[in-house]
């Protein structure tokens, strides 16, 4: 249990005074906004929805009047996860490898856990126990004082969930899903595609694959559907009980009957990246987060756009550069500048006549590695263009493609101008 060291604490509170001053400067009706892209939400039992924004900010949106918090900073780095705790809080993680627990009236956190060496890309619940699901390969499980590290995945691991009688269950990189009894662990599942998201459901799991295949299991791991989504890499899950909702990176969200594993409703949100969804507890709407920076509203029967919690006014220079709006995408992954670190994906710095896997401080994948020729504007937008796995079988770079040959010239003419 920690408090951020004072660095980041100075570093976090700038961050938030400048924040601030911004929300007091805009029109007195006017919702706050992220200044990064959404990365992860929950919808709370009072009718709150939480957002945390890849700028490291969690904001606390009431549905029932309009008002909003902004929290003060607790991560260093962006958020990941969400998760409503069964008192009424909720839980956050990030970038930066910890848990901030926060209680419904506070506007900082009330514990931190920590132990993780990499950034953790989900959270569950089950009762007093928390789990994160990290890409240094583990999970944990936090039950009071108590910690139990689950290890056992072969890379990143992007999904954690309970099973009914407690039992945590993963999802990762290496495409398998593995129960964890206490003292052992074992297999349920083994896909060929990375799974990027894990929930439990009414009758069992669901995992969403980076192929675009989502997979409804029995809590004993056998098969109970395979949906083809056929809307990109999928990236996120929520669920009301009777119906799941599924989220592809490219913006698209299907509404599939969980009885008929048949999509009832589909949701084209127009988001350049989506990345987190809930259901409100009524069952009647879905929000969603994402590249707009403001929760967004659904309705979930005739899909129809309810309007944001919150309003971004778009610059008219991004509204022109349609390749700028393309690397918002990336830029969640990928920094541009000539000084820049790597991220959770190398700097682009200098990306043209640049060999693959060359720079000194990221582990790049095997796959990476086997490449020799430089990367050119060609190379890059045949990688879009077919899908980094048959670009380079066994990237660990998200499966994502851009099928119109106007954006991939755009997204080149972009990287020409940032890279250089």
């Amino acid at each position: 249990m920690r408090t951020p060291g004072p660095a980041a604490y100075k570093q976090s509170m700038r961050l938030f005074i400048l924040i601030a001053c911004l929300l007091l400067a805009s029109p007195a009706h006017a919702q706050p906004v992220h200044g990064a892209p959404i990365r992860a939400l929950a919808v709370l039992p009072d009718w709150s929805v939480v957002s945390a924004g890849l700028d490291a900010t969690i904001i606390v949106h009431r549905l029932s009047d309009g008002a909003a918090t902004i929290l003060q900073p607790a991560h260093d780095g962006a958020v990941n996860a969400i998760v409503a705790l069964p008192d009424g809080g909720f839980a956050s993680a990030g970038a930066d490898g910890g848990v901030a627990i926060w209680s419904r009236t506070d506007t900082l956190p009330v514990r931190w856990l920590e132990g993780h060496t990499g950034p953790i890309a989900a959270l569950a619940v089950n009762g007093e126990a928390i789990a994160s699901a990290s890409w240094d390969g583990t999970a944990w499980v936090w039950t009071g004082d108590t910690v139990r590290v689950l290890e056992g995945h072969t890379g990143p691991v992007n999904g954690v969930a309970f099973l009914s009688d407690g039992t945590p269950v993963t999802a990762g990189y290496d495409g398998t899903i593995r129960a964890w009894p206490e003292g052992t662990s074992r297999a349920l599942a083994r896909y060929a595609a990375p799974q990027n998201a894990l929930i439990a459901t009414v009758d069992g799991l669901a995992s969403a694959g980076a192929d675009g295949t989502l997979h409804l299991l029995s809590e004993d791991g056998r098969d109970r559907a395979t949906v083809e989504a056929g809307i990109g890499p999928l990236v996120a899950l929520a669920s009301d009980g009777n119906r799941l909702a599924v989220a592809a990176l490219s913006g698209t969200v299907l509404i599939i009957d969980t009885a008929t594993a048949q999509a009832i409703t589909a949701i084209n949100t127009g988001e350049t990246a989506l990345w987190t969804l809930g259901f409100t507890d009524d069952g009647t709407t879905l929000i969603t987060g994402g590249s707009a920076r403001a929760p967004r509203r659904w309705d979930v029967v005739t899909g129809r756009a309810l309007g944001p919690i919150g309003t971004v006014p778009a610059p008219a220079a991004a509204q022109a550069d349609r390749g700028a709006q393309l690397f918002r995408a990336c830029a969640i992954c990928h920094a541009t500048g000539a000084d820049s670190a790597s991220r959770a994906g190398p700097s682009l710095a200098h990306l043209f006549g640049r060999a693959p896997a060359s720079l000194p401080d990221y582990p790049y994948s095997d796959a990476l590695r086997r490449l020799s020729a430089p990367w050119t504007r060609d190379s890059v937008a045949q990688l879009f263009e077919i899908g980094p796995q048959r670009f380079a079988p066994g990237t660990k770079m998200p499966e994502q493609r851009l099928a119109d040959p106007d954006d991939r010239a755009a997204l080149m003419d972009y990287l020409e101008r940032a890279t250089k």
